[in-house]
């Protein structure tokens, strides 16, 4: 718990007053819930980020024009369809979504964002988008952020959300949210899918700045497998509904609003890495001593991202050697006589010298937790970063192996 904000539990995205959502099975999928919407009682202030991927989904390329105005009231989510490299067919898709919704809750389209997640390379079945969406609108709730978080799961194994609180002069801010992702997770941009929702009131430029900040801190550093999707999306409503005067950067609250949406996104983003396809364990992988910032995330990047380490990590193999290897071939300045590898507080490489037998017994051990943190001194500057990664198991094969068959 941090002093200027407190987790509320259960959290979602319909914590923060003046939201309502729900999620339904509109038959995308099979027998399960697969479409969501969420929905602010008042046009909200509008952030959001995309994809850096150049092959971006119709959904993305709708989401990127209707941010531009900055405002939002409904945001509509299905899964088992991407809707990506669909052409012209498939952002008239996604521009008939936005349509539908719109329709259904009396608003303009521009303020409805999109969302797809699943295969890519298929349309959307419109007709059942149609009919999830008049269901979406007919089943929101202000308790409805459970079941919306549930409806855009794909190959998630349970929902991920959460909410933080925090005072802004006598009145309780709340900041919720709900995310999904297992596989294709290593994000340049945002990350999978995630939305957040907030009752303070902040102007759409000062809540653009506050997410990018938090998604270069949480989205920006989780890797499961180096693969980036076509439909990366992560957006931020603020509709002022808790009635306290606006935050800006100026205001006494804007630390604590920051410091308690820093804290969110990062809870769930790593649950995304906790719920990696097939994962079985979750590596943070922390680099120090790089030359500059940049050379620390491109370090721990390279070595969260390995194969053969991940594999290791799954292996319980305490092979420090497949660290040390991709820190070399990352790209980042490396003198191999300088670097310390840790795992936990196990030194098994010290500036050229090897862990002896006691040492290496003890690595066996961490290999064997659940959780642990391999740490990277390279011992060459002041810059660090961090990213968090998970193992690579037989079952990350299976998902994948046949995914559209």
């Amino acid at each position: 718990m941090n002093s200027d904000f407190s987790w509320l539990k259960p959290g979602t995205c319909t914590s923060p007053l003046g939201y309502r959502a729900s999620g339904v099975a509109a038959g995308i999928k099979a027998a399960q819930a697969d479409m969501a919407m969420l929905v602010s009682d008042s046009p909200a202030s509008l952030a959001g980020l995309f994809t850096s991927n150049r092959v971006a989904a119709a959904p993305v390329q709708l989401g990127r024009r209707h941010l531009a105005g900055g405002q939002v009231q409904a945001v509509v989510v299905n899964s088992g369809c991407a809707n990506a490299c669909t052409g012209p067919e498939g952002y008239a898709d996604a521009v008939e979504m936005a349509r539908l919704a719109a329709a259904r809750l009396g608003i303009a389209s521009e303020l409805v964002q999109v969302s797809s997640t699943g295969v890519i390379g298929r349309r959307l079945p419109m007709e059942r988008i149609a009919a999830g969406i008049d269901l979406a609108a007919a089943a929101l709730a202000r308790q409805g952020g459970d079941s919306a978080a549930k409806a855009i799961m794909t190959t998630d194994t349970v929902d991920k959300q959460g909410a933080v609180q925090f005072e802004q002069d006598g009145t309780t801010i709340t900041i919720g949210g709900m995310c999904k992702g297992a596989g294709m997770i290593s994000p340049n941009m945002a990350t999978m899918l995630a939305y957040l929702t907030t009752d303070a009131a902040i102007a759409p430029a000062d809540l653009q700045a506050a997410l990018a900040s938090a998604v270069n801190k949480s989205f920006n550093r989780i890797t499961v497998d180096g693969d980036q999707s076509t439909n990366d999306t992560v957006l931020l409503l603020a509709n002022g509904a808790a009635g306290a005067a606006a935050i800006t950067p100026a205001s006494p609250a804007w630390p604590r609003f920051c410091a308690a949406l820093d804290a969110l996104c990062l809870e769930l983003a790593q649950k995304i890495v906790r719920d990696g396809e097939g994962a079985t364990k979750f590596v943070t992988v922390s680099v120090s001593g790089a030359a500059d910032a940049a050379d620390a995330l491109t370090c721990a990047r390279a070595i969260a991202n390995s194969p053969l380490f991940k594999t290791a990590c799954f292996g319980g193999d305490p092979n420090w050697g497949r660290v040390i290897a991709a820190a070399g071939y990352s790209g980042a300045a490396v003198d191999a006589q300088r670097v310390q590898i840790y795992f936990d507080d196990v030194c098994v490489y010290d500036r050229g010298q090897i862990a002896d037998a006691a040492a290496r017994a003890r690595l066996a051990a961490v290999m064997q937790q659940t959780s642990f943190t391999v740490s990277i001194n390279l011992n060459l500057g002041p810059a660090a970063d961090t990213v968090y990664t998970c193992d690579f198991s037989y079952d990350y094969i299976k998902i994948n192996g046949d995914y559209t068959t």
